[in-house]
C-alpha cells in the first residue's frame, strides 16, 4: 500500500531546544514536580523498555526510550560517547503521542544531571516528607552540586557538610553554597564526619579503584541515603554492609539496580536479599509501597537513571520553551506518513 504524507505543508520545521535554552528554562521545582507526578501515574513495563547499546572500538551509542504517562509525548535519548577520547554528545527527540509527529529536538547535555538530582529529591520527599533536613554529602562534583541545589529549591536545609578527598574541592564546594544560598555548610575531613547525625546522605562519588566510598557501619537509624554514582556492574559506591543495613531499597529502575549495578551484585554474592527489600520508586509514589515502615528505618535510594526521567524532564522543558518562545526553529524536519 502506498504511503501518503499526512503533513501537507512543504515547509516542515522542528523546534530545537539548545543547551543554552535548557540552562535558561530549567527549574528545579518544576522538574521535581513533573517527575513526582509521572512516577505517581500507572507506568507499564512496556512504556520504559531496557536501554540498548551499540559498541564500536573505543566508543558506543546508547538509546533510552520511554512513553510519558502524561499522555503528551514519547521520546528517546541518544548518547554517543568515547572514553578513549573523552567526548560525548546527548540528543533527545520527542514525538507527539497523538499524531506521531516529531515535536522537538532537545540538547540533552544538562538533562542527565537535572533528572538525576530531581528524581533523588522526589525520593527524599517520599521518605522524609516534612521538616528541615540535615544533609551530609560525599562528593563535590556536578551531581553533588545538583542534588544539593535541587533540595534547597524545595526544602529547608538547616545544615550541610561535605567531604571530598581533595581539601581544596570540598572547601570550594562549601564556600560556593555559603555564598549562593547563605547555607550553613562545613567542609569535613572524613566521610564519617560529613554524615554523622544527618537525615540525608548524598553519595555522589566513586573512588578511582571502584572501592566503596560509603560504609554501612557509618549509617545511623532514620537516614535516607541517595546512591546515584554507581550504575554499572564494574562500579562500586556503597559497601555490602550498607546494602545489608538498608531496611528498604527504593530503585528508580529495579531490574537494572538489582542485576546490573556493582553494589547490588556484590551484596547478592555475599548473601544479602537485595531483591526482597527493593521496591520501585513508582510503587512508592503511587502508594502501592511505603517509603518507610518506621522512622528508624534506613532507606537507600539506588539510582541508575532511566528514560522515563529523561523524557519527562524534556517534555517539561518543551512546555516551558513553547510558553516563553525560548527555542530555535529548525527550517527542516521529518515527514509523518499515513500507513
Amino acid at each position: 500500500m502506498d504511503a501518503a504524507v499526512s503533513n501537507k505543508n512543504p515547509e516542515i520545521s522542528t523546534p530545537f531546544i539548545s543547551d543554552a535554552d535548557v540552562a535558561e528554562l530549567a527549574s528545579w521545582p518544576k522538574a521535581i514536580a513533573a517527575l513526582a507526578d509521572a512516577y505517581a501515574k500507572p507506568i507499564k513495563p512496556a512504556m520504559v523498555p531496557p536501554r540498548i547499546m551499540a559498541r564500536g572500538d573505543g566508543f558506543w551509542l546508547r538509546s533510552l526510550c520511554a512513553v510519558s504517562p502524561s499522555g503528551d509525548y514519547m521520546g528517546c535519548k541518544l548518547i554517543s560517547a568515547s572514553p578513549k577520547i573523552k567526548r560525548a554528545s546527548y540528543l533527545i527527540s520527542l514525538f507527539d503521542q497523538r499524531t506521531m509527529e516529531l515535536a522537538a529536538l532537545v540538547d540533552g547535555n544538562r538533562i542527565t544531571d537535572i533528572r538525576t538530582a530531581a528524581t533523588a529529591v522526589v525520593a527524599v520527599n517520599a521518605a522524609n516528607p516534612s521538616g528541615a533536613l540535615r544533609v551530609g554529602i560525599i562528593g563535590s562534583g556536578a551531581l553533588a552540586r545538583g542534588i544539593l541545589t535541587a533540595l534547597l529549591a524545595v526544602r529547608e536545609v538547616s545544615l550541610a557538610r561535605v567531604f571530598s578527598p581533595t581539601p581544596a574541592s570540598r572547601e570550594k564546594f562549601a564556600a560556593a553554597f555559603q555564598a549562593s544560598h547563605e547555607l550553613a555548610i562545613e567542609a569535613s575531613d572524613t566521610p564519617q564526619a560529613a554524615i554523622d547525625g544527618v537525615d540525608v546522605v548524598v553519595c555522589a562519588a566513586r573512588s578511582r579503584d571502584e572501592s566503596p566510598v560509603l560504609l554501612g557501619e557509618w549509617l545511623q537509624p532514620g537516614m535516607v541515603v541517595l546512591s546515584v554514582g554507581s550504575t554499572l556492574p564494574e562500579q562500586r559506591e556503597v559497601d555490602v554492609a550498607a546494602m545489608a543495613r538498608a531496611d528498604l531499597i527504593i530503585a528508580d529502575m529495579p531490574e537494572e539496580v538489582i542485576h546490573e549495578t556493582g553494589d547490588s551484585l556484590q551484596a547478592i554474592r555475599e548473601g544479602v536479599d537485595v531483591e526482597g527489600k527493593t521496591v520501585s520508586l513508582g510503587d512508592v509514589m503511587s502508594g502501592q509501597a511505603p517509603a518507610r515502615r518506621s522512622p528508624q528505618d534506613i532507606v537507600l535510594y539506588k539510582s541508575v537513571g532511566g528514560a522515563l526521567q529523561d523524557v519527562v524532564t524534556a517534555e517539561m522543558l518543551l512546555r516551558e520553551a513553547l510558553a516563553t518562545n525560548t527555542f530555535a526553529m529548525l527550517p527542516t524536519g521529518i515527514v509523518t506518513i499515513d500507513r
